[in-house]
Order: structure tokens, then sequence, then C-alpha cells
């Protein structure tokens, strides 16, 4: 068999990826994703890779593309999804509900017998009781929450494309929530924010747990959600799944786990009421929404997909949790974009972790802060040059560059990281307000109008990729001085042969994405262009 899976960098994508590379009887698997991951590490190396992002402008470029990517599978599954940026409701909507439409005609353009669809739980109509339900549970969702808005509609799409195209077995999975340790910095990032101290996961259990009454929570394993898709893809299954472990966890459960079982139960009007002013205060990410359906979702039966294809959970839903929050408190993830970690180890491409012939060090023959100084000005350059691309990142998303520059995104944060492990293994200081400086200057270059002072000026991208091209020919500088005493400094000299090679590839789409940009700058024309996006 082969499976395409859309959305294969995220929680459910990665956890998918193994599942489907330990079945015999799939032979190939093509992960597609707005941002590609490191394809060199697992699961993700097992993998074909194609980025596409479905919710790019042009309808008919896209869906034109994904045929494309299509022709030829036994089965798409649909997992893309954002939950970030949790304010543009405009995007969320046009990747979730418009999304599933393109990629449903895609997969009926390509003639794919099977698409199989992440739903949720939260695409369930309220209830206010603890009564399990099946899945003719009806969909409509919870207003006031956009998520679970968006999950409904989803439905509709699915309802429709089963309506129009009977010949095509549609699934869909509506599983609780989906844990594992990977995703624990993701959970930190796209619902908590940096405000929120999670660090004291750290130091020990909580003494206490403030939750609101009435709170009960079905999760599952990342993994048991996988194997479910597995079997859904294997036996060419139809109609909805409910998906959940067989534990169902409530405020006093969760206090055992988190805390040493003191559990504060407290009004949920209140809690409400403190996370509408957290959220406007832009203090944490999640949306009053969230809370609203956690409290609202029902019961998940889970007959039918263990009668009918012999799925069972292998962990437990305080298993899950416990994962989950080992994971948080530090800052655990993967080599995705979504799942990247706190501290992030390298992604995106061929940057690996220091690798160096026993310990660092810095020999009596080199002037050692001179050396520190020039480590630390570099640090600050690949911390500049990383806001920086986070930037453009976001601003061409719409252009033919996007995965591209996606994936050298990664590759920074990657080799940024490289720069702190060096300086951290030397003992020499990090000279954090270089860094701070760095971060204001970057924020401070965007100001400059280029001639236009209510929209950015057209300019602006020719001058942030030239910026970017200096970055680039400074950091093969530092590499090839690396490389210069890689064997007084204990250094793997390969490694830094293969960095200064990655670094002239970033050069390469530079000068491709520079070419392309000149071309418009000057001349009016849009970025991109209908047949480009």
């Amino acid at each position: 068999m082969r499976v395409a899976v859309v959305g294969a960098t995220g929680n459910a994508g990665t956890a998918l990826l193994r599942a489907l590379h330990q079945e015999p009887q799939v032979t190939s698997v093509l992960g597609i994703a707005r941002r590609l991951p490191d394809r060199s590490a697992d699961p993700y190396r097992h993998a074909e890779w194609a980025p596409v992002d479905v919710a790019a402008e042009d309808t008919e470029t896209v869906v034109a593309r994904l045929a494309e990517l299509f022709a030829g599978a036994d089965a798409v599954v649909h997992l893309a999804w954002l939950v970030q940026p949790n304010r543009e409701r405009d995007l969320l909507r046009r990747t979730h509900v418009e999304g599933t439409r393109r990629v449903g005609e895609a997969v009926v353009r390509a003639g794919v017998p099977h698409l199989v669809a992440a739903s949720s739980v939260g695409a369930y109509s309220p209830v206010d009781d603890d009564e399990p339900r099946r899945e003719d549970w009806p969909t409509q969702g919870i207003g006031t929450s956009h998520y679970s808005v968006d999950k409904a509609a989803q439905e509709r799409v699915l309802d429709e494309l089963e309506a129009a195209h009977p010949e095509l077995a549609v699934a869909r999975l509506r599983p609780s929530l989906i844990f594992q340790a990977d995703a624990a910095q993701s959970v930190v990032r796209y619902f908590l924010g940096p405000l929120v101290p999670v660090q004291i996961l750290r130091q020990g259990r909580l003494p206490a747990l403030p939750l609101p009454t009435g709170l009960r929570l079905q999760a599952t394993h990342a993994d048991d959600v996988a194997d479910a898709y597995r079997r859904v893809v294997v036996e060419r299954a139809s109609g909805a799944f409910n998906v959940a472990a067989d534990d169902l966890l409530r405020g006093a459960d969760l206090a055992r786990i988190v805390g040493h079982g003191r559990l504060v139960e407290v009004p949920p009007a209140a809690v409400r009421a403190a996370l509408v002013a957290a959220y406007d205060g832009r203090l944490v990410r999640a949306d009053p929404g969230w809370l609203d359906m956690a409290m609202s979702v029902p019961v998940l039966d889970t007959t039918r997909i263990r009668t009918e294809l012999g799925w069972a959970p292998r962990r437990t839903a305080a298993q899950a949790v416990e994962e989950l929050l080992a994971g948080m408190a530090v800052g655990q993830g993967t080599r995705s974009a979504p799942l990247r970690p706190a501290s992030p180890r390298p992604a995106g491409g061929s940057v690996m972790p220091l690798r160096h012939r026993g310990d660092l060090r810095i020999p009596d023959s080199m002037d050692r802060e001179l050396f520190a100084l020039y480590l630390s000005d570099h640090l600050t350059g690949a911390t500049a040059a990383l806001e920086r691309m986070e930037l453009m990142t976001r601003s061409y998303r719409d252009t033919p560059f996007h995965a591209e520059l996606a994936e050298v995104t990664e590759q920074l944060r990657g080799q940024r990281e490289l720069y702190r492990d060096l300086m951290d293994g030397l003992g020499v200081p990090f000279r954090r307000h270089r860094q701070v400086a760095a971060w204001f200057a970057e924020k401070s270059g965007r100001l400059k109008l280029n001639g236009r002072v209510v929209r950015r000026s057209p300019m602006s991208p020719v001058l942030e990729v030239e910026l970017i091209r200096s970055a680039i020919l400074a950091r093969i500088g530092g590499w090839q001085t690396l490389r210069e005493h890689a064997d007084d400094i204990g250094l793997d000299p390969d490694q830094l042969d293969g960095l200064i090679d990655l670094d002239h590839r970033q050069l390469e789409l530079f000068d491709r994405f520079h070419a392309y940009l000149r071309q418009r700058a000057f001349r009016g024309r849009p970025l991109a262009q209908p047949s480009e996006r």
C-alpha cells in the first residue's frame, strides 16, 4: 500500500509515521506538510516528503498539486490542522474547513479510493452528563469554541463528499485529547505561552491542583491513536470511529497525577472569567472556548472500533497525562517545526548535535578571551538571523519559496544551538546582553519605512534577502575558523565541513529567491502570482 499523510509533522502525524513504518502492508509513505521536518531523523526519514500549504490562497493550484502528489496512493490520511495563530479566524477556517474540502477534491481527482480524516471529540454537540456517546451523537459542535465550530464544519464537508462520491470510502476518527512526550513543548507553546511557569514541574509535584468543578477528561496516547489510524487504513474502513483510552480522569485523578492528591475545586464560571482576563491580557494563548469545550464534550463510547477493527489502547489516559507532564517539565519535543523542543535541538536539514572528540578545550596557544568573544559574536549574529528568518517565513507563505524558507528557519535554529553547545562545552560566557541587543536591533530594523508609511515597501523583501545572504557568508566564515582549529579545540572537522556545505546550499536558495524578488520589487508585480501560489 502507498499512503499519503497530509499534516505529517504534528502530534498525530508523527506518531502515525511510526505506526505505518511498522506495518508490513504499507510499502511507501508520502508526508505532506507546510513546513518540512528534519528528514534525516526518525520517524521522518522513513517517508518521502513534499511541501504543500492547504491554506494557500489559490484553491485550484493547491488542489492540482495535491492531486498530483496523491496519484497512485491507496489511501490519504488528512491530519492538517492549526491551533495557532488563535486570533486569526480567517486563516484557521481556511486551513480547517477549506483545507479539508481541497484535500477531498484532490483525492477524487486523483482517483484515490480511501480518505481518512482527523475529526475530534470536539465535533460533538454538548452534553451535561457522563453517559458514553457512540458515533451517532450529533456533531453540531460547541458554539463558543472556534476549534469545535471548525471540527463540526469539517464534518459537513465530509458528509457532502460522501454524498457526492459514493465510490469513495470516507472514514473519520474522533479521538479524545492526544498526548505524548514529544508533543509536550508544543502544548506549552500553543496553549500556555512563555509566561506560564511550567518549569515548576521540574521541582517536583505540585502541593495542590486548582480545577473547575465537574471537569472530567478522556485522553489517549498518540501511539494508540496512530494504531487506530493504521487499522482504518489497512482495513479500508469507512464511517466514524471514536478513539479513547479506557479510564475517565476526574479532578481527583488529575490531582494525584500532578500533585499530592490535593484538589482545589473552583466554580467553572470563576475559572472562565480568569481565563478571559488572561487571554485578553495575552498572558495565555488558549482562549475561553477551550475551557467551554472541555466542560461540555461527551464521554466517548469506543465499542465500534474495538469490535470491528480489534483496536485496544495499550496505555491508560493517566499514563498519557503523566508522560506529557514529564515532557513539559523538560521542554521535550522532536525534529519538526510543530513539535520542536523548548531548547531546540537541530531540526530541518543535516544539522546534527555537536560532535566532538573527547573534552572540548581552548588550548593555551589561543587567546581565550578573544576566542570567547568571537564565539559570542557569532551567537549574536545567529540570534538576529533566526529572528529575521522567522519573520520572512511568516511573510512569504504565499510564494513558491515558503517551504524552503521554513526549512532554513529550522536549520538556523539548530545552527544557533550548536554555538550554544560549543560555548557551554568550552565554559565561556554567553554574554546575554549581546543576545538581547541583537533581538532589539532586529526588531528595530523592521521599522525602516523604505519609502512606504502605511504598508510594507516592495523593496523590503529584496533588502531582507541581501541581509540574510550576508549573514550566511559570515556564518560560513565562522565554520571555516572552527574548522581551522578543530583538532586543537576537539571538534569533529567532518561536521564542520557539513555545516559549510549546508550554508552554501542556503546561499543557492537565497540567490534564487533574490532573483525572483528582483523581478517584482520595482515593477509593481505581486510577490505571488496565482499560478505560483
